[in-house]
């Protein structure tokens, strides 16, 4: 059992080297991608397309109708569901309130008396999201991620950090966000605080797709729409291997064409590895009409995204995002099509999770 699970997690770590390999490959310098904290901007990126935009525009109204159309599809089945019991908000989700509270005020204030923590915002404003999400859930059906699997909530943090660390990585050879508010970080300094901040990530996203997934107003016309085959051979994941981790490799030579492999290319090489392992794939689903796992997490990261990009707005110590040919019709500080990448990005934390879960039940076996 464990061989499989290891051969999965090397499709997990693969797409780390590809890009720096397509660097070397062309005779570039490696030397901009080790400077830390990264402070300076190299990649003059292409200014705004209209066309572009209108095309990923369109793309993002498509999505909304496929959504739209596949959660009404029964929609007069879910309507006035019941739920028979509620429970008491918990005591830490209160807490976890009051601190989501707190940091939002200090976030978004410059008091000065608070002026040597006011970079440090957003740990507390996250976990307070956290425990709030999760006392919610814990109202609509008894129970939460936190306090059903308590051992995997808590791993889910360090996790987490290593998880966004990779995409920032990613980041060097696209420059798609930068970060102000950093320049006095020591090295040290910033790891600690960079790594704090992203342990909050994959446990906010998984957190908030189980709490879409106690809607039955969602998750009932999701759970029987539409089936697609996704029944595929070693052939397609081998071209689809290829493909990514070429893309990929050469996202740090035409940064301003091949950034959305970013957010797409881990995903499928991923897949890719578990279909070749005869894994069970995050789309599976689909093939039997059951589109809850496509787009729960993908949901998830997109209500988070909402609200990271909310909170981010007038924070100190914030990012801001220079993506090229869409780089205008912000929402706080993203592009409003800049939103369509949270969605293969949801999937990313659901596969990415479900990986070390089984990962960790192999080892409990053996």
């Amino acid at each position: 059992m464990k061989r499989p699970c290891f051969t999965v997690i090397f499709f997990l770590v693969l797409p780390a080297g590809l890009p720096l390999l397509g660097v070397l490959a062309a005779g570039q310098s490696v030397s901009r991608y080790r400077e830390f904290p990264p402070l300076t901007r190299y990649v003059a990126h292409t200014p705004f397309s209209a066309p572009l935009f209108t095309g990923l525009a369109i793309l993002g109204l498509l999505v909304v109708a496929l959504f739209c159309l596949q959660v009404s599809r029964k929609n007069n089945a879910a309507p006035g569901r019941i739920i028979p019991h509620r429970y008491p908000f918990p005591w830490w989700a209160r807490l976890g309130l009051l601190l989501l509270l707190a940091g939002w005020c200090l976030a978004w204030n410059r008091f000065p008396w608070f002026a040597a923590w006011q970079a440090h915002t957003f740990l507390p404003l996250w976990l307070g999201y956290i425990l709030v999400v999760n006392g919610l859930t814990r109202v609509r059906c008894g129970s939460s991620l936190l306090t059903r699997r308590p051992g995997f909530f808590l791993a889910l943090f360090p996790l987490s950090a290593v998880f966004w660390w990779f995409f920032e990585y990613l980041n060097r050879f696209v420059q798609n966000w930068y970060y102000v508010g950093i320049e006095d970080f020591s090295p040290l300094a910033y790891v600690l605080h960079a790594s704090l901040s992203f342990a909050t990530v994959l446990p906010a996203v998984l957190s908030t797709e189980e709490l879409l997934a106690t809607s039955a107003r969602l998750t009932e016309p999701l759970a029987s729409s539409r089936a697609i085959s996704c029944q595929g051979g070693k052939a397609p994941a081998v071209l689809m291997l290829l493909a990514s981790a070429a893309g990929l490799a050469g996202i740090g030579l035409w940064p301003d064409y091949l950034f959305p492999l970013l957010w797409l290319s881990p995903l499928l090489i991923i897949t890719a590895g578990q279909m070749l392992t005869g894994r069970t794939t995050v789309f599976a689903g689909i093939g039997r009409g059951d589109w809850r796992p496509v787009w729960l997490p993908a949901l998830a990261a997109l209500c988070c995204g909402f609200f990271w990009e909310l909170w981010n707005f007038k924070s100190e110590a914030h990012w801001i995002y220079s993506i090229p040919f869409v780089q205008k019709f912000h929402i706080f500080e993203m592009p409003i099509v800049g939103y369509l990448g949270y969605l293969p990005f949801g999937l990313e934390c659901r596969v990415v999770a479900d990986l070390i879960a089984e990962y960790r039940q192999e080892r409990r076996a053996g």
